[in-house]
């Protein structure tokens, strides 16, 4: 089992570079989206991740159970993209995507973290690095920016290659 968690801000290409690393492993590739739509614009956006996915792999959307999902595909020699880690959070957190009765955030984050460590795949997982700007107004604000950064850094700590995008070029910080 390898983990390889890349972080990166909005549009710096760590999705592409995700599917670029999947693609060069040359294994078996599930792809795990965990997007919702909610507007027509955030619906062009899935359209262009959906685009440049070969017709091969294997897409789960899953906005929600994670760490369920990640153990119920996983398999020696094959490899499991995650894109991404921060909607998967601002699922699980934010009042306005209406988390459904009974998930709670603390418990799927101890979970995946639980689960990284024992998977056979080949894991790549996607996640924003969203602390590099200033505090953000709005206690939901604050609270989504504090918990990505603990998540990204509880990830970093059990991966054994992390990657930071900037501008679509890999800066390796781990592995």
């Amino acid at each position: 089992m390898t983990t390889h968690l890349i972080l990166g801000g909005a549009r710096s290409g760590k999705s592409a570079y995700a599917e670029r690393v999947a693609s060069q492993s040359e294994l078996p590739v599930t792809y795990v989206a965990t997007a919702q739509v909610y507007d027509d614009e955030f619906a062009q956006r899935i359209a262009h991740h959906q685009s440049r996915r070969p017709a091969y792999w294997q897409v789960i959307e899953e906005p929600l159970g994670l760490a369920e999902t990640l153990l119920s595909i996983d398999q020696p020699d094959t490899c499991i993209i995650v894109d991404c880690l921060t909607l998967w959070l601002a699922q699980c957190i934010c009042p306005d995507c209406k988390p459904p009765q009974g998930v709670e955030w603390q418990h799927e984050r101890t979970h995946l973290l639980a689960t990284l460590p024992k998977l056979q795949a080949q894991v790549v997982l996607v996640s924003n690095e969203v602390g590099m700007g200033i505090v953000p107004l709005g206690e939901i604000n604050r609270q989504f920016q504090d918990e990505q950064g603990r998540l990204n850094q509880a990830v970093a700590a059990i991966a054994n290659k992390v990657s930071f995008i900037a501008a679509g070029l890999p800066i390796l910080l781990k592995g």
